[in-house]
Parts: C-alpha cells; sequence; structure tokens
C-alpha cells in the first residue's frame, strides 16, 4: 500500500491505541499538525509548554496504555525531557516525535534556530538516548522499518520512546506494509521450568507474600495476579509505585508497603515470609521507607518483564505474563493454612465538625469521606502524595502519583491527559502550592477542554516537604502567596460553569465539600493552612531523608 511517511506514522500510532497527540505547535512540525486535524481519529491537545505536554501524556498512558507527546526541535526537545526522564523511571510508555529542521539543512550543517548554531544536529539525539529505551531519526529509505522497530520497543519495554521527524518529509510516498507482530512470546521448555521453580516455592512456604510494583500496570497483569493470589490464598501488598493497582479491599489485601514506613504489621509480615514475590520490585529510597525493606535470605522470587531470579538461579527469555499464567495453571491442591493478616485500626472519625482543632489531621480524614468508589484521584510530590498513600481508598479508584522521579508539578498537567482519556469518571487531585505554582499554567488547558476535576490547592505558605528536611524558617523554601482562588476565572474560565472556594476553617471546609458534591466540571478548593502543618507520616520522612542526604538528626545541628 502506498502512503506518505507522515499518514504512515499516524497510522502506526492509531493501532497502538493512540487517539490523542499533546504538544505545542512550532515551526518545524506545522506540516505534520496540519496532517493530524486532516485525520479521523486521532486529536491534538495543545498545552501550554512541552514540559506539560509530556507529563499530560504520561498521566493520559497511565490510564490507556500508552500516551504520544508532539514538540519541536531543540527547545521543544529539551522542554519535555525532565518528564520523559519522568516516564522513564516510572515505567510509562510516551512516543516523543520532534518535528526537527528539514533534511537539506541536516545534510549541509546549516545554522538554523532552534539549534546551538554550530552545524550539529546529533546533541539533541544524544540527550534523549539517556532517557528512552530506542530512538530514530526519520528518513524516506527507512521510515517504515525505524517507525515499527521503535514502536515494538515502546510495546515491549514500556518505556518512552523517541522519533526525530525532519520537517520536509511529512508527503514523501512510500510503500507502507502491514504492521510487525508486536508480541513477545515465552520459550515453551524455559517458561515450564521456571514455571516449576515457582510453584514448589510456593508449595513449600509456610508464610508467602506478593509484592506489587508498577510492573502490573505495564503489563496489565492485574487479572493473572489477582487469580494466582487467590487460587492459592497469597496475600498481597504494594508498593507506593503501584497503589489501587490490584483491590485493596478483601481478605488478600495486606496493604502499603514501604519498609520500616509501612502500616502497622505489614513491614514484620513481609520480613517473616518465607516466600516473597516480588513483581517489578525495585527497592527506590522512596518507596522503600528509605531502604528499610527486610526480607529474608533467599526469600524473594524476583519476577521482572522477561526474566525470572529464583534461589539464585536466573532465567531469561521468559515473559512475566506468560510465568504468572503456568503458575497459575499448574497450582492445585487444597489451600494450606496461612498466618493470619495484621490488621490496621480503622482511621478515627470526627464526632463533629468542631471536634478538632483545624489542621491537616482533620482536612485529610474528611477528603477520604468526601471520596467516592471510581475516581481517579491525583496527588502531587510532598504532603498530599503522603497523604494520599497513607490513605484508605474507596473500591475501585485509582491513584495517580509519581513517588520515583517525584517531580513536583507533575499531577496538575498529568491529570489533565487522564482527564480526557477517562472523561467519564471523577477526577481529583490534592496539589500544594509550591507544586501548583510548577506547572499552574495547564489549569487553563482543563478548562479548555471542559474536565470534570476536583482541585484541592494546599496552601501551606512554600515548599512544606523542604521545611521538613531541612530550613523550617528558611526564606528559600517560601514562595509568594498567589491569589489562587481567582485563578480559574483570570485562565478564561467561564464563570459560572467554573466553582472557585477557599477553605480556612472546618465550616468552611464543610461548606466547600457540600457545594462540590452537587457541581459537575472544575472545582477548585484553596484549603489553607500554617506553614508546617502537614499529614502525619511526613515529618517521618522528613527526617529520612536528612540522615539520608546530610547525615543528620536534625536542622539544629549545623
Amino acid at each position: 500500500m502506498r502512503g506518505s511517511i507522515g499518514s504512515m506514522l499516524l497510522d502506526r500510532l492509531q493501532q497502538l491505541g493512540i487517539s490523542r497527540i499533546y504538544g505545542v505547535p512550532g515551526d518545524y512540525n506545522l506540516e505534520f499538525l496540519e496532517l493530524i486535524e486532516r485525520t479521523p481519529g486521532i486529536a491534538f491537545i495543545g498545552t501550554c509548554n512541552e514540559l506539560n505536554a509530556a507529563y499530560a501524556a504520561d498521566g493520559d498512558a497511565r490510564m490507556t496504555g500508552i500516551g504520544a507527546v508532539l514538540v519541536t526541535y531543540g527547545v521543544g526537545d529539551l522542554s519535555a525531557l525532565s518528564a520523559v526522564a519522568g516516564a522513564c523511571a516510572e515505567g510509562v510508555p510516551v512516543v516523543v516525535i520532534s518535528g526537527m529542521p528539514p533534511m537539506h539543512a541536516i545534510g549541509s550543517r546549516a545554522l538554523v534556530h532552534h539549534t546551538l548554531a554550530d552545524g550539529d544536529y546529533d546533541n539533541v539525539m544524544a540527550c534523549y538516548r539517556q532517557f528512552t529505551v530506542a530512538s530514530t531519526r526519520l528518513q524516506p529509505a527507512t521510515a517504515v522499518a525505524e517507525t515499527d522497530r521503535v514502536l515494538h520497543a515502546v510495546q515491549a519495554l514500556k518505556r518512552p520512546v523517541y522519533i526525530q521527524f525532519p520537517s520536509d518529509i511529512c508527503y514523501v510516498g512510500i510503500d507502507v506494509p502491514p504492521p510487525p507482530s508486536a508480541i513477545v512470546v515465552s520459550d515453551p521448555d524455559l517458561l515450564a521450568q521456571a514455571a516449576g521453580w515457582v510453584v514448589q516455592r510456593i508449595a513449600q512456604a509456610r508464610q508467602p507474600v506478593v509484592l506489587v510494583d508498577a510492573m502490573v500496570r505495564q503489563y496489565g497483569l492485574h487479572d493473572l495476579v489477582l487469580r494466582l493470589c487467590t487460587q492459592y490464598g497469597i496475600p498481597y501488598a504494594a508498593l507506593s509505585s503501584a497503589r489501587t493497582l490490584l483491590p485493596e479491599t478483601g481478605a488478600l489485601w495486606l496493604g502499603p508497603y514501604g519498609g520500616q514506613a509501612s502500616a502497622p504489621g505489614v513491614a514484620d509480615y513481609v520480613k517473616n515470609a518465607d516466600c516473597v514475590i516480588g513483581l517489578g520490585v525495585r527497592f527506590v529510597d522512596s518507596t522503600s521507607g528509605y531502604f528499610s525493606q527486610e526480607l529474608q535470605p533467599g526469600a524473594l522470587i524476583d519476577v521482572q518483564p522477561f526474566s525470572l531470579t529464583c534461589d539464585g538461579k536466573n532465567m531469561q527469555g521468559i515473559t512475566a505474563a506468560d510465568l504468572l499464567g503456568a503458575v497459575g495453571r499448574n497450582i492445585s491442591g487444597k489451600q494450606p493454612a496461612r498466618p493470619a493478616l495484621p490488621v490496621s485500626p480503622d482511621h478515627a472519625v470526627l464526632a463533629s465538625s468542631g471536634a478538632q482543632p483545624w489542621g491537616q489531621a482533620v482536612f485529610w480524614q474528611q477528603v477520604e469521606a468526601f471520596l467516592r468508589p471510581g475516581d481517579i484521584v491525583g496527588a502531587d510530590n510532598g504532603s498530599s502524595m503522603v497523604a494520599m498513600l497513607h490513605a484508605r481508598l474507596p473500591a475501585g479508584c485509582s491513584l495517580l502519583v509519581q513517588p520515583v522521579w517525584a517531580a513536583i508539578g507533575y499531577s496538575l498537567p498529568a491529570s489533565l491527559g487522564a482527564c480526557l482519556a477517562q472523561p467519564d469518571r471523577r477526577h481529583v487531585l490534592f496539589i500544594g502550592d509550591g507544586s501548583f505554582q510548577m506547572t499552574a499554567q495547564e489549569l487553563s488547558t482543563l478548562l479548555r477542554h471542559r474536565c470534570n476535576i476536583t482541585i484541592f490547592l494546599i496552601n501551606n505558605g512554600g515548599y512544606t516537604i523542604e521545611r521538613m528536611i531541612l530550613g523550617p524558617q528558611a526564606a528559600y523554601n517560601d514562595i509568594a502567596n498567589w491569589n489562587y482562588a481567582a485563578l480559574p476565572a483570570a485562565m478564561g474560565g467561564d464563570a459560572a460553569a467554573i466553582l472557585s472556594l477557599k477553605a480556612e476553617n472546618q465550616a468552611e471546609l464543610d461548606t466547600a465539600l457540600a457545594q462540590v458534591a452537587q457541581h459537575e466540571g472544575l472545582a477548585f478548593i484553596e484549603v489553607g493552612f500554617i506553614p508546617m502543618d502537614a499529614p502525619a507520616g511526613l515529618d517521618v520522612m522528613g527526617r529520612a531523608v536528612r540522615r539520608y542526604d546530610y547525615g543528620i538528626e536534625t536542622p539544629e545541628s549545623f
């Protein structure tokens, strides 16, 4: 079949399930944008900058399985790069397309704008190679093969890829064959041997447990993991990078796991387990209570996307999906008795709105009651994420957080992508004032697309998480105090359709929550607290970071 390079690329993206491309127009990608406008089934979502576009693509990908972002060369590439690195760290498949100068400019090493004016057209590619699993510069002779190679990598490895698209080849005609299969198949003999190892370990285990990490989201393993746990009565716990991927209720839900930062009893249960089935587990500082995880020697069965390590033996050439399926098919017999799971104490319930003094302890209790089953809950790095990682979320909720890359400001544009990916669900975002100021422009895009989202702006007058680490009174942790509640109207929102409120005490919060419950569309609630007021757990986190980063117990040690 004949087609153009541009139409081939769009067809391949749609075949992957991409229906939205986030980005910013620039003079090297305009012709491709013209083609997008004329192509049914795929839409361009303009954002306020490329960093936010890549964050939005990340949020979309977490809901749908893959995202895409379009930038212009140089300035756009490097603006987006931090978000692309975050997607790489967190295992989020995002296709980055960069409209770059024309082939004749590249070939002649022309000194054009958006470059360093030194004739070097390889420096940006060198940057992206550090944070992507495949990259290419399209040329007419190899455009199809290179596109398929890169898109195979994003499907198989579930991390970002990068495509440079010279501006003058969009409509070059080429032969376009059908796309190749992207299915990765396990070696059947190795798979049978690996499954046998795992089945034997489970059968011998007195106290097994499954630890869930982001791999379950990346490869859609939810049903396979639940079937395995249910068939053999194995409890499961989730690292912070995997919260809400599996049901957080029921007899097998152990609780969130983060080393000694875990819920009561969870750390001890995992420590005493003689069979720990780790699903893509990476013990990062922020997901392990600063490396406080404790496992029995030899207890870990390390299941990675394409390998298994068990009892000191490593097996390549198998996929996690095939392995979990094979283990589930091979387990048989009566379930043995297991140790009782730890029971977490119920959260305290406010007797009345005046039962406790105003502060974040009260606020987060109210928030748990406000959330509904099926909500998509975003929480930015800092106070909001710590609170949500300790919260009990209703059934069917999805938690949108970035604990590994941990960039403040991530959650607002990521929530834009999540809103557009799943518009029929209610979206709720918790973001601090410092985080909000990083990416606040995308509030205007949420308004433009009439997203159904409630945003709680936590105003502590600065960087509370940093104050908890060092400098509780330091000026470097202060920020300008915006009139946050006035921003939705200032950013072009329809005043009649926006609910924008402030809450600085319990009565005002009660009133705000009652109004939000009846509102459809964007609601923005600025919630005010004193600077060092923080959710439970943030002070403990601050001390752990302080000890690890600086080797001191308290700021006064200076």
